[in-house]
């Protein structure tokens, strides 16, 4: 999107001059799903899709935010003095969530402003639209009120956002992934320690294919709160016996030696997946980093594997696209990305296939589903960020 027409968008929707512009990206997981509230490790990475926001400060304490992706709910007002969750206000609670939570640092907000936000992230897609917006919020809030703080620590505010304020006991991946970006590379991150370390993303000849269901997400609806549980209990009975902190302590053989323990077969598959996809992601950032792409593919198959059959989060739509995906030429992997039941997954594709593989996949998701999917290629961008004409 040009920065000229955000600016104007601005000016059409509030009949006042726009002061700055900001971009927040989305972010894919290359692998590593469902370990970040396991303690495990994840190996997600901003993209060059995302929300744009433009800010203007006002002299009294009201604040006016409008969504181009949501032009029916118009303009919704609040007091920037009274942040309380209002379900009515949709998907404003995200940014006023991220207000509330600056409050609770000893921010104190000295006037309103207006806000303009125009996403091209497909709307429920499972790209973290919703952690996107958070971490716009604050750099909107952190330009706009010239607040010190870090950017690690507006990234724990966003998640604190979706466990306390929205109601969604999600792990810090998303935020950490939109928060902490970098162009071309991935951010191996350790959950349980919150240590990081970037890896660059050296794909040769091929590209990252991002392919949407189509089929909405909802978090808050969706087992995801449901599969955390699973887990905590499976940990529990560990615990019984092990002195661990989290199922990510565990390597697959330590976890086959201790599985009697949990005693229980669906338990014992959300444990496994959670396990094994955590050594999977070790494996895979190492194979990145040896070149050894179609072992890296291969990692990237087998987690989606796994998250069909020992976790239960894929769904027709996704195991069809992933499936699908396999059997094309030039294909070095593919699997779910996100927390499942719908939204998108990825493959990792030879660029001289891409256009054949948006064919295949697209004719046989049509035929087993019975609507399109859509397909984008994922640039791998930088975190939030204020933008200069």
């Amino acid at each position: 999107m040009k920065i000229t027409d955000l600016k104007q968008e601005f000016l059409t929707t509030f009949a006042t001059q726009p002061e700055h512009v900001f971009f927040s990206p989305g972010r894919i997981n290359l692998i590593g799903e469902h370990t970040d509230y396991n303690g495990g490790h994840v190996f997600p990475c901003a993209i060059s899709i995302g929300t744009y926001g433009v800010y203007a400060a006002r002299t009294d304490s009201t604040v006016r935010m409008y969504s181009a992706n949501i032009p029916d709910q118009g303009i919704v007002e609040f007091d920037i003095n009274n942040l309380t969750y209002d379900k009515a206000a949709g998907w404003t609670n995200y940014p006023k969530g991220m207000l509330n939570e600056l409050t609770k640092t000893g921010v104190e907000f000295d006037h309103g402003f207006d806000l303009y936000v125009n996403g091209n992230l497909p709307d429920g897609a499972g790209l973290s639209s919703s952690a996107s917006i958070e971490l716009l919020m604050g750099i909107v809030a952190k330009v706009g009120f010239e607040l010190n703080i870090s950017q690690l620590d507006l990234v724990k505010l966003g998640q604190k956002v979706e466990n306390n304020y929205i109601g969604v006991n999600s792990g810090i991946m998303d935020q950490f992934a939109i928060g902490m970006g970098r162009k071309d590379q991935a951010i191996l991150l350790d959950t349980n320690t919150m240590e990081y370390s970037y890896a660059p993303v050296k794909l040769g000849n091929n590209v990252i294919v991002i392919m949407n269901t189509n089929k909405r997400r909802e978090l808050q609806d969706s087992k995801y709160n449901e599969r955390r549980s699973e887990c905590e209990e499976a940990l529990r009975r560990l615990q019984t016996k092990l002195d661990i902190k989290s199922l990510g302590d565990l390597t697959e053989s330590s976890f086959d030696e201790a599985a009697y323990l949990i005693n229980d077969e669906t338990l014992i598959k959300r444990a496994r997946h959670a396990v094994f996809e955590n050594q999977r992601t070790i494996r895979a950032t190492k194979a990145l980093a040896d070149n050894d792409l179609n072992s890296f593919g291969s990692l990237v198959t087998a987690s989606h594997v796994s998250l069909h059959f020992d976790y239960e989060v894929t769904g027709k739509e996704l195991d069809t696209l992933a499936e699908t995906a396999w059997q094309q030429e030039g294909v070095l992997g593919a699997r779910m990305t996100g927390a499942g039941f719908g939204g998108c997954a990825i493959a990792i594709v030879n660029k001289q296939h891409v256009d054949a593989f948006k064919k295949n996949v697209g004719k046989a998701y049509r035929e087993t589903v019975g609507y399109d999917a859509d397909f984008y290629i994922a640039e791998i961008a930088d975190g939030p960020r204020e933008l200069k004409a």
